[in-house]
């Protein structure tokens, strides 16, 4: 958001909004990107200086209201990579996010495609996303999992939620409350998911593709009475469960009892555990 500020002083000396670009982008912010796209060609044209590149970072929704600074990005700083951050597809819990709702990814992505090919490039975005944000439900994650499968991805760079100090995510986990609208005392609570195995259920559907989450990912589909997500079909997120032969069946029986693992172990080491 280099030099992207207020188009006037006094109207942002008055301004009471909590956000510029949500729940939309304000018309008094200036998204014109020139300066930042003259900086880069600036930095190009530095002897010695082969390549400028962008990895991440970038607020793709401000992004697409300058078509000619994605050009610019995608044509000379994008080094096959660009890492995004739609952090979830449901309009719930991205309100809750205060981030854009899906339509400025779609957006953007068609620019990028778009100018990617333009340059005789093959180039990809790796959306981030996170699981278990106060206000998201398993089903909000079920419907992330099959927008993933549905555009053939595949995401590896996911996160567990874990509240961290002066945000308001952390009000909503700890308040279980939404203290972007006006509370009082008939307001009812919003859904965190903080048992663990709500986070790792959340987690899990994320990578519904790795045949470790498998198991618990079908016994979740059965109790939510979602069996037409189990199988062969295009939209099914997982297998049919492997039938055990006799002999599978006995050497299970007779297998000696393995260690139990602490709690800790039993999730990625980067999830924290919140009590």
């Amino acid at each position: 958001m280099y030099h992207l500020n207020c188009k006037s002083d006094e109207i942002q000396s008055h301004c009471r909004k909590l956000s510029c670009v949500f729940p939309e982008i304000c018309e008094n912010l200036i998204t014109d990107h020139s300066q930042t796209t003259e900086l880069y060609r600036k930095a190009r044209a530095i002897p010695g200086v082969k390549r400028v590149a962008i990895a991440s970072g970038l607020r793709y929704d401000l992004a697409v209201k300058d078509p000619e600074y994605v050009k610019e990005l995608v044509t000379h700083h994008v080094g096959g990579y660009l890492k995004i951050a739609p952090e979830h597809t449901e309009k719930r819990t991205l309100d809750l996010m205060m981030k854009p709702e899906m339509g400025a990814f779609d957006e953007f992505k068609a620019l990028f495609d778009k100018y990617s090919k333009e340059a005789g490039k093959e180039q990809y975005l790796i959306p981030y996303f996170i699981a278990a944000h106060p206000g998201c439900e398993d089903e909000d994650m079920l419907n992330l999992a099959l927008w993933l499968k549905k555009n053939k991805m595949r995401v590896d760079q996911v996160q567990t939620f874990y509240p961290s100090p002066m945000s308001l995510a952390t009000a909503m986990y700890y308040s279980e409350r939404d203290p972007l609208h006006k509370l009082n005392y008939k307001k009812g609570k919003i859904y965190v998911p903080k048992d663990l195995a709500q986070r790792h259920l959340q987690k899990a559907l994320l990578r519904y593709h790795d045949p470790e989450n498998a198991d618990f990912i079908r016994e979740t589909l059965i109790k939510m009475k979602r069996t037409d997500l189990i199988g062969t079909g295009p939209n099914a997120l997982v297998g049919e469960a492997m039938k055990k032969t006799p002999q599978q069946q006995r050497q299970q029986a007779f297998q000696a009892p393995k260690k139990r693992r602490s709690k800790m172990s039993a999730y990625s080491k980067s999830e924290k555990i919140i009590p």
